[in-house]
């Protein structure tokens, strides 16, 4: 049995370009899908948030558009009240990375807003990629890869080949032109080797350690990928 480590985000707004806050917190579909995958698998999953705050879900993320109906909806909303370690978290500054074989990071918009600019996750981030640790990150989770720094300043994550939501993707969802950034921009602008798939499709990318996937429909793919890492 290995201990998988879910990185949530704290916060339950992402501020746009304008100022406003627009309701968010993490994607239903990206946590509940991979710890469907792991719980399945017979391991241990712990939750961590900046300050241990219960992380927010995205009410949007349980419409039934979003889960190929009612029925989809009505599952992942199981599989979330299911998932008592969401309500137990850890503080993200207390983790200590020895004590997990895996770290797994959900996406939704929550990490836009504050695991993009939270150090104690991009500590986190740079020691499990040199750790060589199965690190998986998805759709707007690669916002937290801004926060990792190396020594002298440099991206650990420079170099990679990676995925994550995509311009395309805000666009259609209506978010481009009312975001501060965009999170392919910033991938890229990273010095990182960014590979874009069909928009909505799933799409996983594998270097090394780090395993991330586009869109929510990569979290359940990212998931089976991720135990393959696992020794």
């Amino acid at each position: 049995m290995a201990k998988i480590l879910f990185v949530l985000t704290g916060a339950d707004h992402w501020t746009l370009a304008d100022g406003s806050k627009h309701p968010t917190g993490f994607w239903a579909e990206e946590a509940a899908a991979p710890y469907q995958v792991f719980k399945q698998a017979g391991h241990e999953i712990t939750v961590a948030t900046p300050g241990g705050v219960e992380p927010p879900l995205d009410r949007g993320s349980l419409d039934p558009s979003f889960n190929g109906g009612q029925e989809g909806a009505d599952q992942v909303a199981a599989t979330l009240a299911g998932f008592s370690e969401l309500r137990r978290p850890l503080k993200l500054e207390d983790v200590d990375l020895a004590d997990y074989d895996a770290v797994f990071y959900p996406g939704g918009h929550g990490p836009m807003e504050d695991l993009a600019v939270n150090a104690d996750s991009g500590r986190l981030l740079t020691l499990a990629l040199e750790s060589g640790k199965p690190l998986g990150v998805v759709c707007h989770a690669p916002a937290a890869l801004l926060a990792a720094r190396n020594e002298d300043g440099s991206s650990p994550f420079a170099g990679y080949r990676l995925t994550g939501f995509s311009n395309a993707e805000e666009a259609q969802a209506g978010f481009a032109d009312k975001a501060k950034w965009l999170l392919q921009d910033r991938l890229v602008a990273l010095g990182t080797d960014y590979q874009e798939g069909e928009p909505w499709a799933p799409k996983v990318v594998v270097d090394r350690n780090l395993i991330t996937g586009q869109n929510p429909a990569s979290a359940a793919p990212l998931a089976t990928e991720l135990l393959k890492h696992l020794s």
